[in-house]
């Protein structure tokens, strides 16, 4: 045998090669096929979560729409758990279509409601998308001015300039928009004075505990006055605990969000009874 084979190293498998990598690479197909599948069944649904106001009623101020499949077995699964995986494929822009035209139904459906709903930036210029605004509007002019539309701060930030061209064509049909995420990722304050958002969500990481970590108190009332300069309106997302609640309320935060309020429900609240809604 050659001398160089001896002590050549044998070629390792991507499994062997990199362990970790091979695991998330597998990982995220079999998610690809999970959410492949529950698209092909029209397996696709929003689950509905009260934004509140910050005031002794805590009336809801509006609702978000979150998107759900269901995977081979009916489980109902949460956006979080897969919405990584797609962002960057197709499938990503026909989740946003689908929740567009699921919360679009609902704004019909219910003349009263006002809805968030999450979308990428990514989905800017994919025709199926505007398609399905267009289409809602004709059945119902109303619900441009009843529709919110989320976008989180790292996908805003990949191409301000859009952004900001989109924000500003669809608020003549009276929508509005809403920075999710406000604080997780790296918006520049140069773009922010340029966005036309409405209403910016504080993220959850400095909202959770906030009355008993000061950091977090400081971050979060600073947050909450660059909203106030720019004239938006502040949510704060994955609040939990009543004293968390009155510390928000005592900062000055417009509305809240989170379990202390309610999970989100896959059965619309307004077509609960209203003597169940409040039992």
């Amino acid at each position: 045998m050659p001398e160089n084979q001896i002590f050549s190293t044998p070629k390792l498998s991507p499994e062997m090669d990199n362990p970790l990598d091979f695991a998330v690479r597998s990982r995220d197909k079999n998610t690809l096929e999970m959410v492949r599948n529950a698209l092909r069944r029209k397996q696709v649904m929003l689950a509905y979560q009260p934004v509140v106001r910050a005031d002794r009623l805590h009336r809801p101020a509006f609702y978000e729409g979150l998107i759900r499949v269901l995977d081979d077995t009916g489980r109902v699964i949460p956006a979080g758990n897969f919405i990584e995986v797609v962002e960057t494929d197709e499938m990503g822009r026909i989740i946003d279509c689908l929740a567009l035209e699921m919360g679009l139904e609902a704004l019909t459906e219910e003349p009263g409601l006002r809805l968030s709903i999450n979308m990428s930036a990514r989905s800017i210029g994919y025709k199926r998308w505007m398609d399905t605004l267009t289409h809602g509007l004709k059945l119902d002019p109303t619900a441009g001015e009843r529709l919110i539309l989320e976008i989180t701060e790292s996908s805003a930030m990949l191409m301000p300039e859009l952004v900001t061209s989109f924000m500003s064509e669809l608020q003549k049909f009276g929508v509005s928009f809403a920075l999710d995420d406000f604080g997780a990722g790296y918006t520049a304050f140069r773009f922010l004075k340029d966005f036309y958002f409405d209403i910016v969500k504080i993220d959850g990481q400095f909202i959770r505990n906030i009355h008993a970590d000061p950091d977090n108190q400081v971050l979060s009332k600073a947050l909450i006055s660059i909203a106030e300069q720019f004239e938006m309106f502040t949510v704060a997302e994955c609040v939990e605990e009543s004293e968390d609640v009155h510390f928000l309320e005592s900062i000055g935060i417009d509305c809240m969000q989170g379990y202390y309020f309610g999970a989100p429900t896959t059965t619309p609240p307004w077509r609960v009874p209203a003597e169940k809604r409040h039992a």
